[in-house]
């Protein structure tokens, strides 16, 4: 008889691996890279500073940042008849699928796939980190028969991402709000596609397989892709009272409603979340669209006192997009560019200190039977 282990459904509580890269701390209400929070983080820095962070173990001062960006700048571009590929998938592909199928593609063009040195690997790091957002929005505008847009060698990091999605030039303030969004998704200590990305390095497969893999992970409308449903929960309901109407029927009918509750913050709201909310505000506005920030603080109220319930990201990052001009099939795909940096960088943990995941099981099947 093996010895007998705890078992946790969901693996809810259990302690996977060691990290120095992030921990959330529900008491302190902390979100916490690398010594840092990330809230005061996304509330002061920008998401190249986080990219120096956790690829290299500290802040850049003003004059690193600008090497940092030139860097991913030299990396921009993809190679020559990449979006061919993308001709080849049907139209109704998902870009989550589209930018698993690129991700898996891009391999092929990486010099030493079996290199797991520390270094290299922050290298390839920023390859990824480069060339992702390239891939997120020109295999949308590919498989939606619209021209390819080429980087733009001029604008930030976040300003050349939102502009290649949406092909206008993005203002300081619309910039200024998409790179926040990107800081408040780039890591958060243990979700399901980290942990997948985790799982496939500690076989010593190539980041490039981690990240494919967590792609497909992160697709999920239980993880990445419930910022698709809010926003489509959204639009049906219309208006507040719409809205209001609309959950009432999830929750008497036993739906799940998309944007709220998180296996970690059980009893109070995601900090990321009180920050897009804040984002949420202002933008609205800017656009005069207060409806719909108010439309979303009805539903926080509703799920508040129905169920207890809190939101999460995704619930105000959702229409913060919708306000950017970006199409709601590429919420997840930006979720996942976001998040590129916490899985690189554990990745690097993972391969620097590896052990084979190998779990056990609680069988509950038959015994004793014989043919």
């Amino acid at each position: 008889m093996p010895e007998q282990t705890t078992y946790k459904k969901g693996l809810d509580g259990v302690i996977a691996t060691e990290t120095k890269l992030s921990y959330l701390d529900v008491d302190a209400e902390e979100i916490v890279l690398l010594g840092y929070d990330l809230i005061e983080l996304a509330e002061s820095k920008q998401y190249l500073d986080l990219v120096q962070l956790l690829l290299r173990g500290q802040l850049p001062d003003e004059d690193t940042r600008p090497i940092l960006e030139k860097e991913l700048k030299k990396e921009y571009e993809l190679p020559e008849d990449f979006f061919s590929l993308f001709h080849k998938l049907p139209k109704k592909t998902h870009p989550m699928d589209a930018l698993r199928t690129g991700i898996s593609a891009l391999a092929g063009y990486e010099k030493d796939l079996d290199e797991r040195r520390e270094d290299e690997i922050r290298q390839t790091a920023i390859r990824l980190l480069a060339k992702i957002p390239n891939i997120v929005a020109n295999s949308y505008h590919t498989l939606h028969d619209e021209a390819v847009i080429e980087p733009d060698q001029t604008l930030s990091y976040s300003a050349n991402f939102l502009y290649m999605i949406t092909g206008k030039e993005p203002t300081a303030a619309e910039a200024a709000y998409f790179d926040q969004s990107l800081m408040v998704y780039s890591e958060h200590e243990m979700p399901n596609s980290t942990f997948t990305a985790r799982v496939i390095a500690s076989t010593n497969a190539d980041i490039y397989g981690a990240l494919t893999g967590a792609v497909a992970s992160l697709k999920g409308n239980l993880h990445g892709g419930a910022n698709e449903a809010v926003m489509h929960m959204l639009l049906e309901g219309g208006t507040t009272d719409g809205f209001r109407h609309l959950l009432y029927e999830k929750l008497t009918n036993k739906e799940k409603v998309m944007g709220f509750g998180h296996r970690v913050y059980m009893k109070k709201m995601d900090p990321r979340a009180a920050l897009m909310k804040e984002a949420l505000r202002e933008l609205s506005a800017e656009r005069q669209r207060e409806d719909l920030f108010e439309m979303c603080e009805a539903g926080e109220q509703l799920m508040k006192e129905e169920k207890g319930l809190y939101p999460n990201l995704d619930y105000y990052a959702a229409p913060v997009y919708y306000l950017l001009g970006i199409p709601i099939d590429l919420y997840t795909p930006i979720f996942f560019a976001a998040r590129t940096l916490g899985l690189c960088a554990h990745v690097s943990e993972q391969y620097a200190n590896n052990k084979l995941f190998r779990p056990r099981v609680l069988y509950t099947g038959p015994r004793g039977l014989h043919p």
